[in-house]
C-alpha cells in the first residue's frame, strides 16, 4: 500500500498518474474552449506531431532523453529524504565538465577514449556541485532547497562568465565555445541505425538515449536490490528509524545528493556531444525543473519517470507542431497545459488520491460481495 495515499502499489504507480494526466488534459482542454479554440483539434494536432511520424517521435525521444536525466536526479534525491531543486545547475555544471573535457582533449584523443572520459567528466562536475549543498544539510543544517536553488543561479552566472570571457572564440559575437573534434560527437539514432541497415530521419536523436534507459535501470538496481539503496530509502522514510539502527543519515544525504548530481551531469551527452558540438549558453533550457514534474508524475520510479518523460517529450515536440499548424495556439498555451500536468501530478495529487483509494476500495468491496452472494445461494 501507498502509505501516503491508501492506494495498492499498482494503483500509486500506474492508475493515480493516469487519472491525474486525465484531470489535467479535462481543465486544460476546458481554458482551451474558454479561449475560443477546438480541444479536440488541438490534441489530435499535438498527438500527431509527437508520436504521427518517424520524425516527431524522434524529437519526442530526444527531449525525453534529457528529462529522465533530470527526473531520475531528483527521484534518488527523493528517496534519501530530499527535495533536490538543483538540478538545473547540476546539469549546467556536468555540461560544463563534458564540453570542457572536449575542447581539451578531442583534438588528441579517439572516440572509443573520448565519448567515455566525457561522461566522467560531465557526471563528476555534477556530482561535485551537488555535494556542497550536501554538506551543508547533512553537517550545517542548512536547508537542501534554499541551497540548491541558490546553487542553480550560481551555475548559470559560472557559464555565462566563462563562455564570454575565457571559452568563446577570438572574433566571434556567438556566446558559444568552439567546434569540438569529430572524436567528441556522439553518434545520432539516424547514424546507429543506418549501420544496421534501418532508415531513419534527421533529427537531434542519439545515442544518448540507451545511456538514459541504462541509467533507468542501474538506478532501479541500486535503489531496490542493494544495501546501500536499502539504507539511502530508509533514511529517506525515517531518519530517526535510520539512526536507530546504525543508518548515519549524513552519508547517506551526502551519497543520494552526488548520484543525483551525477545523473543531471550527464545531460551535456545528450545535448552537447549529441547535438551541437560544442559548448552553448542555454543548452540545460529548464530541464532541471521539468525534471521535478517528471519525477512526481513518474511516482519517483525509474519505469514511471520513462512514461512521464516521453510524455513531456511529446508535450514539448507536439506544443511545437500545434503552435505552428493551430491558428491562434501560441506556445504560451503548451506552457499553460504543462502547468496543469506539474499541478494535477503534484499538489492535486493530495486531491485525487483519497478519491481514488476510496473509489477502489467500495469496487473490492461490491466485488467481494458478488462473489460471496453465489456460494451462499449454494
Amino acid at each position: 500500500m501507498s502509505p501516503a495515499h491508501g492506494l495498492p502499489r499498482w494503483a500509486d504507480l500506474l492508475l493515480l498518474p493516469a487519472v491525474c494526466l486525465a484531470v489535467a488534459l479535462a481543465a486544460a482542454g476546458t481554458v482551451v474552449a474558454l479561449v475560443g479554440q477546438d480541444p479536440l483539434e488541438v490534441m489530435l494536432v499535438l498527438v500527431s506531431g509527437a508520436l504521427g511520424s518517424p520524425r516527431g517521435i524522434s524529437y519526442t525521444l530526444y527531449y525525453a532523453t534529457t528529462f529522465i536525466f533530470t527526473g531520475l536526479a531528483v527521484s534518488v534525491a527523493f528517496h534519501g529524504g530530499l527535495f533536490n531543486i538543483g538540478g538545473e545547475g547540476q546539469a549546467i555544471l556536468g555540461g560544463l565538465g563534458t564540453g570542457l573535457a572536449a575542447l581539451w582533449l578531442s583534438p588528441s584523443l579517439p572516440a572509443w577514449l573520448m565519448l567515455p572520459i566525457m561522461l566522467l567528466a560531465g557526471a563528476l562536475f555534477g556530482m561535485a556541485w551537488a555535494a556542497i549543498p550536501a554538506y551543508l544539510q547533512a553537517y550545517r543544517g542548512s536547508h537542501v532547497v534554499i541551497t540548491t536553488i541558490m546553487f542553480n543561479f550560481i551555475a548559470s552566472s559560472l557559464l555565462v562568465y566563462l563562455l564570454v570571457h575565457q571559452l568563446r572564440p577570438a572574433g566571434t559575437m556567438a556566446v558559444e565555445s568552439r567546434a569540438f573534434a569529430e572524436s567528441a560527437r556522439l553518434p545520432s539514432m539516424r547514424d546507429a541505425l543506418g549501420w544496421l541497415g534501418l532508415d531513419w530521419p534527421t533529427s537531434p536523436l542519439n545515442l544518448s538515449l540507451l545511456l538514459a534507459l541504462l541509467a533507468c535501470w542501474l538506478v532501479y538496481l541500486f535503489l531496490w536490490r542493494t544495501r546501500a539503496g536499502y539504507h539511502l530509502r530508509v533514511v529517506g522514510a525515517s531518519p530517526a528509524a535510520a539512526r536507530y539502527a546504525g543508518i548515519g543519515p549524513q552519508r547517506q544525504v551526502m551519497l543520494a545528493m552526488a548520484i543525483s548530481g551525477a545523473l543531471a551531469g550527464l545531460v551535456g551527452m545528450n545535448e552537447i556531444a549529441g547535438v551541437s558540438g560544442r559548448l552553448l549558453l542555454e543548452f540545460v533550457s529548464g530541464a532541471g525543473f521539468t525534471g521535478i514534474a517528471v519525477a512526481l508524475m513518474g511516482r519517483n520510479h525509474p519505469l514511471g519517470i520513462v512514461f512521464a518523460s516521453v510524455l513531456f517529450g511529446a508535450l514539448f515536440q507536439g506544443g511545437a507542431e500545434v503552435a505552428f499548424e493551430v491558428r491562434g495556439f501560441s506556445r504560451n498555451m503548451v506552457v499553460m497545459l504543462q502547468g496543469f500536468i506539474v499541478l494535477f501530478s503534484g499538489a492535486m495529487v493530495y486531491v485525487i488520491a483519497p478519491a481514488l483509494a476510496w473509489l477502489l476500495a467500495r469496487l473490492a468491496v461490491m466485488g467481494r460481495r458478488q462473489h460471496a452472494a453465489p456460494a451462499a445461494g449454494a
